[in-house]
């Protein structure tokens, strides 16, 4: 019986437990990039930022990547492994969030330009960090799924990055309690917590190692050259892929950072949460706040991950039915606060991560099982245009609602057929080097839409930008938001390109995981 479990990846149990250690720094991580957007309002008053310097700051988190250092990383990772780099790079990250905090705190200078001025270098280290992280996770994740649930463990460690959004857009401004600085403090400190769960991670890994080794037969990796750069370039499948994820991404993560104050300004939305609407657990409003999130992500693993243990049809029709039973007595036992969370821009907007936490493990499973993951990749696209046209020509909460809602849903689709995709297209003793380029790439798209949202925000409305200051005004989020449209339109076109190559080059992306396409003659 033990021949078949000759490695601890063959472990159901081993294989889940692992990839909890390692999202971990995934849901710290996420929750850094993003709970700067629940407090955009807090620091225009509390800290005098302008909607530029908002921009700037959260921009510059990924000037080092754009300039090549998540290669870097994925070459470390290509040669010394995940260990090396995830201990290297997840530390660069927790000293970035640390010199946030000090800054923020008033500790390296109290004068606006100097608490700005270090609050940049914190996102810079940060940024560094935070990329190579997300590569080291997606490449740990293949070490130990590839063969057996990969897409659907790839969307779970996406669901614990954006149950770190979610949570951090929602949740940072109960933690400040009305000031920045606490909540700043509290993201460094949760990066420190999970990079300590990556070294509790590595004893798995080195066990790992080693037994792999054990079972090889002489064969071993190349060394990674220049070449590989170039034939990665020179592959239209990736070449595609990679557009596609800073076309999309692009219209995504800024937006993200923008939402909560699009959603007060445009919509009239509260900035602060009526009491009546905060949940209580164990005498905290936050931590009852945060259980909602929790709940939804564990909602969203029981109608993923369980049935497709369940061998039985019946039972397993039986346990969904069930779930989702449970799934609406919960909402029910809570839709008194949920109705006030939707009049409040921060707890609304943590709603576009809440989708991809119900939607991303679902859609994962059903690449894993169908695949069509080009054919998903166009019609996450297709949501992405009609969420952005919702949010800007039109003034209809409901409608905003509904773009929302869509956002998520191709929040959630595109990357649960994207990333898997990658590991189709690429060479598995390549993915670090692959994962790196494709999100150096991503940071160009994403520097330039942070910083120039702010930007351009504060340029539609500088006629009345003091009133909007002094609070008499609101902001006009229209060009801003629309300009994101462009970025699902060449996302589409892309896919399309995407698919038609994958059919002459034959890696199956349209193929449930393990099926091998013939590739049609050129």
């Amino acid at each position: 019986m033990d021949t078949f479990k000759k490695t601890l990846k063959d472990s159901p149990a081993m294989r889940w437990f692992a990839l909890i250690l390692v999202s971990g720094l995934i849901f710290s991580t996420y929750w850094a990039q993003d709970f700067y957007g629940g407090l955009k309002g807090l620091m225009e008053s509390e800290m005098g930022f302008t909607s530029e310097e908002f921009g700037r700051m959260i921009g510059l988190t990924t000037i080092a990547n754009i300039f090549g250092m998540i290669i870097v990383g994925g070459i470390i990772l290509d040669k010394w492994g995940v260990r090396v780099a995830g201990l290297l790079f997840g530390s660069i990250a927790a000293i970035g969030g640390l010199i946030s905090a000090l800054a923020v705190s008033g500790y390296l200078g109290s004068d606006h330009s100097s608490t700005l001025k270090y609050m940049i270098i914190g996102r810079i280290f940060f940024g560094s960090g935070l990329e190579v992280v997300c590569v080291v996770a997606t490449r740990t994740i293949v070490k130990w799924f590839k063969g057996y649930e990969l897409a659907l463990a790839m969307a779970i460690n996406m669901g614990f990055g954006r149950l770190g959004s979610a949570m951090g857009i929602a949740l940072s401004i109960d933690i400040g309690g009305g000031s920045v600085s606490p909540a700043v403090t509290f993201a460094a400190t949760l990066i420190g917590i999970t990079l300590l769960m990556f070294v509790a991670y590595l004893f798995f890994d080195i066990k790992l190692d080693k037994q792999i080794k054990k079972d090889k037969t002489g064969s071993s990796d190349e060394e990674f050259k220049i070449l590989d750069l170039l034939k990665l370039i020179s592959n239209k499948s990736f070449l595609f892929i990679a557009l596609l994820c800073v076309s999309f991404y692009a219209a995504v993560f800024p937006f993200i950072q923008y939402a909560p104050d699009l959603l007060i300004n445009k919509f009239n939305f509260t900035s602060v949460l009526a009491a009546e609407g905060n949940l209580i657990l164990f005498g905290s409003t936050t931590l009852g706040n945060a259980s909602v999130y929790i709940a939804f992500f564990l909602f969203a693993i029981a109608f993923s991950v369980i049935p497709g243990k369940i061998a039985k049809k019946s039972s397993r029709k039986l346990f969904i039915v069930l779930v989702f039973v449970v799934f609406i007595v919960y909402i029910y036992s809570i839709h008194e606060q949920l109705q006030l969370w939707f009049q409040n821009g921060q707890k609304t907007a943590s709603l576009i991560p809440v989708g991809t936490i119900l939607f991303t493990p679902i859609f994962g499973n059903y690449v894993d099982k169908k695949g069509k993951a080009a054919s998903l990749m166009i019609l996450g696209s297709l949501l992405l245009i009609f969420a952005h046209i919702s949010l800007s020509l039109f003034n209809n909460v409901y409608l905003a609602y509904a773009g929302l809602f869509s956002l998520g849903v191709a929040f959630s689709l595109v990357p649960a057929a994207m990333w898997p995709s990658v590991a189709k297209i690429v060479p598995e003793s390549r993915l670090g080097t692959a994962y790196a380029s494709m999100f150096t790439i991503q940071n160009w798209g994403l520097g330039l839409f942070f910083w120039g949202i702010g930007a351009l925000l504060d340029y539609v409305n500088k006629s009345n930008i003091d009133d909007i200051r002094a609070g008499v005004s609101n902001y006009d989020y229209t060009y801003p938001i629309l300009i994101l449209v462009g970025c699902g339109v060449i996302s589409i076109f892309l896919a399309y390109q995407l698919k038609a190559a994958d059919r002459k080059q034959g890696y199956g992306l349209e193929l449930p995981s393990g099926a091998v396409a013939p590739k049609d003659a050129e």
